[in-house]
């Protein structure tokens, strides 16, 4: 499957503004994930059922239908699966041949399903899950699904919607949040998993948006894109905003660092070494879910996927390292 490609970047540098890349009318796209390995991006419309991969090398972009809403996912130390959060349970995913493997059921018999979540840097797989209930209530959890496929609860306050996941460059910090709270949080995560110290990182001080997708750079910035608020904000360790981009649509939802796509206008300046451009581009997932016909009128990018170049470096994504049994 195609998606129309629509990259207008402004010349000068480096854009304070997101662009649209791929019109792609995600209901929930969410779970933005690059792949330094095959230099493919990954992404998921939770709503629509549905993984995305988009190739920047050629412009190309494929998808596969799920079987359940795909909450979340992750990429494998073994190449030929991906790990899929799907709404009630984890499951090895095949994108070759279409091959589900379960893993195990996560809070059966809850109404929640599966949300955000990304690997540790020891190659465990953290995630949360969100109420699926009016009005949400803090009811769900977050979770570790171990390199043995053990699922364990972590020892953090029970979410409504679970998201900003995320670790510093050491592994020694992890980043997370409850979006209605309008907070991160953070706590001190070790090797070994034990999990001290949870606290406040950053509270959002405009007065909309909701913290939700997140990704750390080379420096040990953290990216949070923020639902309803049209910008991704950078906080520095100390949790202090640095800087932000503006992206043209209302809901961003999640970001990560990547490869730049071709086709964008000659001598755009990055900001950033040559040597490491490879992760220097910053896409941002979006949603039309919720907007109504005239906010999808003024807002025709909705669901797209968004691209921008500020002069800072990502990181290569931690990959999953259990393995199918």
């Amino acid at each position: 499957m195609s998606a129309d490609i629509r990259v207008e970047l402004p010349a000068g540098a480096p854009s304070p503004r997101a662009a649209l890349l791929l019109d792609t009318k995600c209901t929930l796209g969410e779970g933005a994930t690059w792949c330094a390995k095959t230099g493919r991006f990954y992404w998921t419309d939770i709503e629509g059922a549905r993984l995305w991969r988009y190739d920047p090398s050629d412009g190309s972009s494929t998808s596969w239908p799920m079987t359940e809403r795909l909450g979340t996912f992750a990429l494998c130390a073994d190449p030929d699966y991906l790990l899929l959060g799907l709404a009630t349970h984890l499951a090895f995913f095949n994108p070759a041949t279409g091959e589900t493997q379960r893993i195990v059921d996560v809070e059966p018999g809850m109404n929640t399903r599966v949300n955000d979540g990304r690997c540790d840097r020891q190659g465990r797989f953290v995630f949360g899950t969100k109420d699926e209930g009016s009005p949400l209530q803090a009811v769900g959890g977050f979770y570790r699904l171990n390199h043995d496929l053990s699922l364990e609860r972590l020892p953090l306050p029970a979410p409504a919607i679970s998201n900003s996941i995320a670790f510093s460059p050491d592994g020694a910090t992890m980043y997370y949040c409850d979006s209605p709270a309008r907070e991160i949080r953070t706590c001190d995560y070790r090797a070994d998993g034990s999990i001290a110290n949870d606290r406040v990182f950053t509270a959002l001080t405009d007065a909309s948006g909701e913290p939700d997708g997140s990704a750390i750079d080379s420096d040990g910035g953290l990216w949070n894109a923020q639902w309803g608020g049209r910008r991704v904000v950078r906080y520095g360790p100390d949790g202090v905003e640095t800087e932000r981009v503006e992206v043209p649509t209302a809901q961003p939802s999640c970001v990560a660092f990547g490869g730049l796509p071709t086709g964008l206008p000659t001598g755009l300046p990055t900001g950033r070494p040559p040597a490491r451009a490879e992760l220097g581009t910053l896409y941002v997932t979006s949603a039309r879910i919720g907007l109504d016909a005239a906010a999808l009128a003024d807002d025709p990018g909705a669901g797209g996927v968004f691209i921008a170049t500020p002069a800072r470096q990502g990181l290569p994504e931690p990959v999953f390292q259990g393995s199918p049994r």
